[in-house]
């Protein structure tokens, strides 16, 4: 893995946490560490301005921001390669354009300017739905360590078909980079009974359905067990749905890793609502790793 980790930066206490993040994830993988603060200063400052500093109000300030934030992440890692860009761009663009020649791209949850009470921003969220690389978005209250988090363990949700296919890699990649378990989650559901209002009750029936999604977990980790043997997996299905099998596993995690589909010729946001709301309340770093189909 040669290419760079990308991480916005912003001067927000969010986007420091992101650095942190940022800066153990280069290090641990021996890659560079990329800073990338972006704004259209250039509209907004005037002619009269930029000749008499020689270079508008907002781009000293996007310089020092990222100025800071290198010697931030090099206090941590001195020996981190690390390099700077402020693109004349809006932080949305510059990032996804990053991210086109990024191994994992990085955001805090909230940015610089952002609505307070916002859970999720809107350039974090813009990004993870269409981003080209690996995406990983720090809850605001996150403890900020990527390579000695509390927990020890990296969750992976188990989607259906092909969707999770580069999530299973990036998850096992991660998890071997680490030294730590990884716990793949596997959620089912019994359907509603013909023509009434509540779950089949029938044990033969539930048990098939959580064998179904066992099988389902097995099936999709074969190849990578195999590739990656001295990473040590767990196995757990939930009933219930996706979203909040998963949301009660990010409590016990240092990183929940999603897949999600990304269609050619589709130009929207293309995030499912499984890693939506989990971009809006997990309680520990979500990675949302695009699969092209």
């Amino acid at each position: 893995m040669d290419l760079p980790v990308v991480v916005g930066v912003d001067g927000s206490e969010p986007s420091l946490r992101a650095v942190d993040w940022a800066a153990d994830e280069a290090a641990l993988h021996g890659v560079p560490l990329r800073l990338v603060n972006a704004s259209k200063w250039d509209r907004y400052e005037g002619e009269a301005l930029v000749v008499g500093l020689g270079k508008a109000s907002e781009r000293v300030l996007a310089e020092s921001i990222v100025g800071f934030a290198m010697e931030h992440a090099q206090r941590r890692h001195p020996d981190l390669r690390i390099v700077t860009e402020t693109p004349v761009e809006d932080p949305e663009t510059a990032l996804l354009n990053a991210g086109r020649n990024a191994s994992i791209l990085v955001t805090g949850s909230r940015g610089r300017g952002e609505i307070t009470g916002l859970i999720l921003g809107s350039v974090s969220l813009a990004v993870a739905a269409r981003a080209d690389c690996p995406v990983v978005v720090l809850p605001g209250s996150y403890d900020t360590r990527a390579t000695s988090g509390i927990c020890h363990s990296i969750v992976l949700g188990i989607a259906d078909g092909q969707e999770g296919e580069a999530a299973i890699r990036f998850a096992f990649r991660e998890a071997a980079a680490r030294e730590v378990a990884l716990l793949a989650v596997r959620a089912w559901r019994c359907p509603l009974a013909e023509g009434g209002l509540s779950p089949l009750s029938d044990s033969d029936v539930t048990g098939r359905h959580e064998a179904m999604a066992a099988d389902r977990i097995e099936e999709s980790l074969h190849d990578a067990v195999a590739d990656h043997p001295s990473v040590e997996v767990h196995r757990q299905t939930g009933e219930g749905p996706a979203r909040n099998v998963l949301l009660n596993a990010s409590v016990s995690a240092d990183l929940l890793v999603v897949g999600a589909l990304r269609r050619a010729g589709h130009f929207g946001l293309q995030l499912g609502p499984v890693a939506h709301t989990l971009l809006h309340h997990a309680l520990c770093p979500v990675g949302v790793v695009p699969q092209r189909v």
